[in-house]
């Protein structure tokens, strides 16, 4: 089980000094069986008048932060240790009604799901659902997790990754005609692809380890990253980046699900002043393996399982 350091910076700069408004923060990961959060911490510059924590609907753990005085950068350093079991040949217990496509889900588990099923973004000439459809047989029925695998290699195999800096997520259409777009634009795609199908799907928000002797494997990385979980009878929700054709959670560090991906979005707030004022963002994540005697020193400060009351800020 690798022991896995993330670095997450963003600064925001000013042309003068600025004051801010509240901002909240969805850094911390979420503790599961597939990743064990060890260490978390989080310094903020200048440092905030009040940091308070919650559980959004979602059972994601936000911080919000509030300030006072003005400066001209705002800075958010979180620091992550984790224990992640990745699953490199994912084989999902799917219960029998639900190996093969189509199949539905139980009454018992629609009112929850609903929401997670329709639809999210307009398609009136039904672009999202003939591509979905391309990817079932005309005839008889297909292994579910062979539908879904082909879905998320085929957005990997004939889709360009283009890193954005815009706010917002590209309208999935747009996507599929462009054939291009970035990882949180090819997750809303599958995700309106898998809903028409019938099948529940959510937006993921988190990070993306890429082996530093292996550069060549994963794209998206250096930045916060998404990818989509459906929820599957049997298997529960199952994580698949279409990004980088992964099925399962190998190298995915969750921090927030949503039925929404503005439901997810890693940190946003407010500053008072003139437009002009504003020089921009910048995001800076760097996610390691550490090595057995810092995993040693780091198993050492496990904290709870929790979304804590605090965590240190400096």
């Amino acid at each position: 089980m690798p022991i896995l350091s993330v670095n997450h910076v963003t600064t925001y700069r000013y042309r003068q000094p600025v004051a801010f408004g509240e901002h909240r923060i969805m850094f911390r990961p979420r503790d599961s069986y597939d990743q064990r959060l060890i260490e978390a911490t989080l310094d903020i510059e200048p440092p905030p008048q009040s940091l308070r924590w919650l559980f959004d609907v979602f059972g994601n753990c936000v911080a919000v932060a509030t300030f006072e005085g003005r400066s001209t950068t705002l800075r958010f350093t979180c620091g992550i240790t984790l224990e992640h079991t990745p699953e490199h040949a994912p084989v999902f217990p799917l219960a029998p009604h639900a190996t093969h496509y189509p199949f539905g889900y139980g009454a018992e588990d629609m009112p929850d799901l609903i929401r997670s099923i329709e639809r999210q973004y307009p398609d009136p000439r039904h672009e999202v659902d003939h591509w979905a459809r391309s990817f079932v047989p005309a005839e008889g029925r297909i292994p579910t997790q062979d539908l879904l695998a082909a879905m998320t290699r085929s957005v990997r195999r004939n889709f360009t990754y283009l890193a954005r800096s815009e706010k917002g997520v590209q309208d999935p259409v747009a996507t599929l005609r462009l054939k291009r777009g970035s990882c949180r634009d090819f997750a809303v795609l599958m995700m309106e692809g898998v809903r028409a199908l019938g099948m529940a799907a959510r937006f993921v928000s988190g990070y993306l380890y890429n082996p530093r002797g292996d550069r060549e494997r994963h794209v998206g990385g250096g930045s916060t990253h998404a990818w989509l979980q459906v929820y599957l009878p049997g298997a529960g929700w199952v994580e698949f980046d279409p990004t980088n054709g992964i099925v399962g959670n190998r190298d995915l560090i969750r921090v927030a699900v949503a039925r929404d991906p503005r439901q997810a979005v890693p940190l946003h707030g407010s500053f008072f002043g003139f437009p002009a004022d504003d020089l921009g963002m910048s995001v800076e994540v760097d996610v390691v393996e550490l090595d057995v005697v810092k995993a040693n020193v780091a198993e050492a400060g496990v904290v709870e399982a929790r979304c804590p009351e605090t965590l240190p800020v400096r």
